[in-house]
């Protein structure tokens, strides 16, 4: 047991590197600049960072500024190629192409014209990020909870214009006030598998009282109660998978333990605009018998 005083001030180190990193992707992020966030010697720091993160620093950097990179070119319209690549810290849009492609098998107009988010997980599923999942997840008894659910159908890419009319809905009706309301998610079927036209995702705010009739088409349903697998995602909610391929690839066949008939459904921690979507925390709920 000696050495875990150690292995918990490492743990806190490297965690607090690695939030540096995601702040100031379009900063220095050399080795010197690292090694002294992490308050360790340059000389020490390279190995030290590849034996806990999995990936040597300079790898680890690169990959998640191409991680933003994809993530930007598929959701904003306007964002250029030549933005991408000087956004990733690279000297031309030709090297950060190969670098792209050489990364997630497809180069960057491809990627935003039809995002596979499939290779996008797999490719930023990063060891460090599996082997900390498996010691944050908690099993807890989910007790059953009345929502207001407006069910968004169609492309994932759409799903916040429909958390937009639900907003509005909140405001508008009075009910399931966001301040001491719990907001949930409930993906029915994975994103980056289903056709987009097929995609379905409920949007839900817990309520006391029936839902009173709207042009809104908000209606009530009910999250039904029991046993769950919990883990808290910390960041954006587009970037969820990280959280969710580990609890199934890893902890779920070491677990012994069965799921239940049930989608997986999100609890929302934070509120937007208030918090900074990359500060968000979102509780994973996977239903088990």
């Amino acid at each position: 047991m000696s050495d875990m005083p150690t292995h918990f001030a490492y743990t806190k180190r490297f965690n607090a590197v690695l939030a540096y990193i995601d702040d100031n992707l379009e900063g220095d992020l050399s080795v010197k600049t690292l090694s002294q966030v992490a308050n360790f010697s340059a000389f020490h720091f390279h190995r030290q960072f590849t034996a806990f993160v999995g990936v040597p620093v300079s790898r680890y950097v690169q990959l998640m500024r191409l991680r933003r990179a994809a993530h930007r070119l598929a959701a904003l319209p306007d964002y250029s190629v030549l933005d991408a690549a000087s956004g990733a810290g690279f000297e031309s849009p030709e090297a950060f192409c190969r670098a792209f492609r050489r990364s997630l098998g497809m180069t960057p107009s491809a990627f935003r014209k039809e995002p596979n988010w499939q290779v996008w997980n797999s490719v930023f599923a990063i060891p460090h990020f599996s082997r900390t999942i498996i010691m944050q997840v908690q099993i807890v008894e989910f007790p059953e909870v009345r929502v207001a659910t407006l069910e968004h159908c169609g492309p994932p890419g759409l799903v916040n214009e429909s958390v937009r009319k639900f907003i509005e809905w909140r405001m508008q009706s009075g009910q399931s006030p966001v301040a001491s309301s719990r907001s949930f998610g409930i993906p029915y079927g994975n994103p980056d598998t289903t056709p987009p036209q097929a995609f379905r995702f409920a949007i839900c705010g817990e309520i006391h009282e029936a839902v009173v009739p709207n042009e809104f088409g908000v209606h009530e349903t009910v999250i039904p109660g029991g046993r769950c697998a919990v883990v808290r995602h910390a960041g954006s909610p587009d970037h969820i998978g990280e959280t969710i391929y580990p609890m199934y690839r890893d902890w779920l066949p070491a677990s012994g333990e069965e799921l239940r008939d049930q989608p997986l459904f999100f609890h929302y921690l934070s509120v937007y605009p208030e918090t900074p979507q990359d500060q968000w925390q979102t509780d994973v709920y996977v239903p088990l018998q």
